[in-house]
């Protein structure tokens, strides 16, 4: 109910916008014939008419884009909350669980194993949220050393597949050839794991996920996550690298997410002098994330 209410006032703004220029423009084309032998009033009605349409189609155009981030704040603070919500709630259940009555030794092992995952659940969203502001403010520092890119991937693809209980052949790593890159190894890592992580999710029950590196005439490397999920529209491709944008279609909507993962994937890659981009032929076609960056000299 909500985002068609959304979507209703977005129409109601662009109709307006449309009809205040169609207006002008009748008022503008009548005014012309009425006094056509007069050129500095048709000069200065002509400038008048631009000024006018110009200003409505920005004010129309800065309310639409205020409409839609108002509704990606509110899908965001919604995911966020939920996302907070969940593991909080797992956790003092089993604590009241253990409170309340005698547990085994192996099943309260199973309660803090789980306990603990959900900590860490909450932790990489908290750090996910905190990054993109980090993103967002043109001071924030980088730590640059020199890194070995094979190894930085193989290491984010273990700990994906630990988190998400992945067998080998679900995940599956191709390294080009060995090649270092000059940058903060934290931010890179945390690039790699959010474009791994997101092929994983929504790839649903049927992960098939592969990552591949390759080397780009000496001077960048390439890192390519490629998934048979839902894929995506043609009009979501550059979007969805947006501040908490998430993909409208059905299959996408049902996986939780902060809308922030891409965001600072392409954040990431800018500050390092690379691009991040992605490519699908369409929604059931799957996708592929690609992260490009400079090879250190």
């Amino acid at each position: 109910m909500v985002i068609a209410g959304r979507r209703i006032t977005i129409a109601l703004f662009i109709s307006l916008g449309a009809g205040l220029i169609i207006v002008a423009g009748l008022l503008y084309v009548g005014w012309v014939l009425l006094n056509w032998h007069t050129g500095i009033l048709l000069f200065l009605g002509l400038l008048l008419t631009a000024f006018l349409i110009g200003g409505v189609v920005l004010n129309t155009i800065f309310l639409v884009r205020e409409i839609r981030l108002n509704a990606q704040h509110d899908a965001f603070i919604n995911a966020v909350t939920h996302e907070l919500k969940t593991p909080v709630a797992s956790i003092r259940l089993y604590l009241e669980t253990l409170l309340a009555r005698e547990v085994g030794e192996a099943k309260r092992k199973e309660f803090y194993a789980t306990m603990l995952a959900d900590c860490e659940r909450q932790l990489a969203l908290i750090e996910q949220v905190l990054r993109a502001g980090r993103m967002g403010s043109s001071s924030a520092a980088l730590m640059r050393v020199r890194l070995d890119f094979n190894p930085l991937i193989a290491e984010c693809l273990e700990r994906v597949r630990t988190l998400h209980k992945l067998a080998p052949d679900r995940l599956r790593y191709e390294p080009g050839a060995a090649v270092c890159v000059l940058g903060d190894a934290d931010e890179l890592r945390a690039a790699v794991t959010n474009l791994v992580e997101n092929a994983v999710k929504y790839s649903g029950r049927h992960v098939q996920v592969v990552v591949r590196t390759s080397v780009l005439e000496a001077t960048h490397v390439e890192l390519r996550v490629r998934d048979q999920g839902p894929g995506i529209d043609k009009d979501d491709l550059k979007r969805i690298f947006k501040r908490f944008y998430r993909a409208q279609s059905q299959l996408v909507a049902r996986v939780k997410g902060s809308g922030l993962g891409l965001y600072i994937v392409r954040s990431v890659a800018k500050r390092h002098g690379g691009s991040a981009w992605a490519e699908s032929e369409g929604p059931g076609r799957g996708s592929t994330f690609v992260l490009r960056l400079p090879i250190a000299v």
